[in-house]
């Protein structure tokens, strides 16, 4: 296959132990857990894309392995020494003998990725051999702003931002909303804050580079796996994605839950 996604998922989140199998309620009140939300999204990802695209989920636990087992997703198991879900998808491609192009990273706590966000990516690497690493961008709206700044507030270590240079490489991923705008929402007319969309395409070169590396003080400081690359001076490219009508949010903490599932509510295939 020339593309696969992987959708990595752990049991032992410190912020949300057993966070893949929480339930969320979505249009109807009907009840999926956080994993097999993330397998409908990596589906329709799939189906977008026209198929010939291989789906798994790796992990090291056996209760969420029995989850993606009961709703008919291939498991890879990986160990449990991975520190992250990069980490995490480059053992499972070593361990299942995969052989991609293209490695699609869909963290298993977005369950309201668009599939139009997966298959942009994997267009902005076919369109750019030369591009190791990829990852969307989300300009924000006034209502996502308000939700950082919240989470923020009250202490909370919530959704992460990016900053990009002019041609698209990112500068610097945080979880502190930036760049700093003195208080404005809008400037020049426009919402300045990207929100970074938890999605990575890989080519496996970049992937076995980046498991050699030790995690950097930017990294270990921010929690934010993909600094590892810009610490060690490998461009991350940036794509810019737009959902009209759609939210994105991912699930961080136990307070977002309500807040995911008003969003799944709202969308008829949920």
């Amino acid at each position: 296959m020339d593309t696969v996604i992987i959708i990595p998922a752990r049991h032992a989140s410190t912020r949300y132990p057993g966070k893949p199998l929480a339930m969320l309620k979505g249009a109807g009140g009907v009840s999926r857990s956080l994993l097999e939300r993330s397998v409908i999204a990596g589906r329709r990802a799939v189906e977008e894309a026209g198929g010939g695209i291989g789906l798994y989920v790796a992990t090291d636990d056996s209760r969420i392995a029995d989850e993606a087992r009961r709703i008919g997703a291939e498991v890879i198991m990986t160990s449990e020494s991975c520190r992250n879900g990069t980490e995490r998808v480059a053992e499972a491609v070593a361990n299942a003998g995969l052989a991609p192009e293209i490695v699609v990273n869909l963290q298993g706590d977005a369950p309201l990725t668009p599939p139009g966000f997966v298959t942009a990516l994997i267009r902005h690497m076919h369109a750019r051999p030369e591009a190791g690493i990829a990852t969307p961008v989300l300009r924000c709206d006034a209502e996502s702003v308000r939700n950082f700044i919240a989470d923020r507030a009250a202490g909370r270590v919530g959704a992460t931002t990016v900053v990009s240079d002019r041609l698209g490489r990112a500068l610097y991923f945080s979880k502190e909303v930036i760049p700093f705008t003195n208080g404005r929402g809008v400037v020049d007319g426009a919402v300045p804050v990207f929100h970074h969309v938890g999605l990575y395409a890989y080519r496996p070169p970049a992937l076995a580079a980046y498991t050699g590396w030790a995690p950097g003080p930017l990294e270990s400081l921010e929690g934010l796996e993909q600094l590892r690359f810009l610490e060690n001076g490998h461009p991350v490219e940036t794509v810019e994605v737009s959902a009209p009508g759609a939210k994105f949010w991912e699930l961080n903490n136990p307070s977002d839950v309500p807040l995911i599932e008003g969003y799944l509510a709202q969308m008829d295939w949920a």
